[in-house]
C-alpha cells in the first residue's frame, strides 16, 4: 500500500475518479437540462484536482515552485467558485 502512494498511483486513480464524476455531472445536464451549468462543474471539482496535482507533486519531487503554484491555482479557483455561489444567494 505504501507503494502505490509515494509513487502516485493513487492520485491518478482518484483524478480519474473526478474526471468521471465531472463528465456524469454535465451529461446529466446535457441530456436532463437540469442540475449544475459545466461552469459551476469546474468550479466545484477544481480545487480538489488542483490539491491532488500539488501533492502529486510533491511525491514526484518537484520543485517548491511548482507545489506553490498547484496550491495558489486552488486557492484562485476555490475564490472563484465562492464568488459565484455567493452571487447566486
Amino acid at each position: 500500500m505504501d507503494a502505490l502512494v509515494s509513487s502516485g498511483w493513487v492520485v491518478d486513480v482518484v483524478l480519474v475518479f473526478v474526471f468521471v464524476e465531472a463528465a456524469g455531472l454535465i451529461a446529466y445536464r446535457i441530456f436532463t437540462g437540469r442540475g449544475l451549468v459545466p461552469v459551476s462543474v469546474a468550479l466545484m471539482l477544481l480545487p480538489g484536482a488542483c490539491l491532488l496535482f500539488a501533492l502529486r507533486a510533491v511525491l514526484d519531487g518537484a520543485a517548491t515552485m511548482v507545489v506553490i503554484a498547484w496550491l495558489t491555482l486552488a486557492l484562485l479557483v476555490h475564490v472563484a467558485d465562492l464568488w459565484q455561489r455567493w452571487r447566486g444567494l
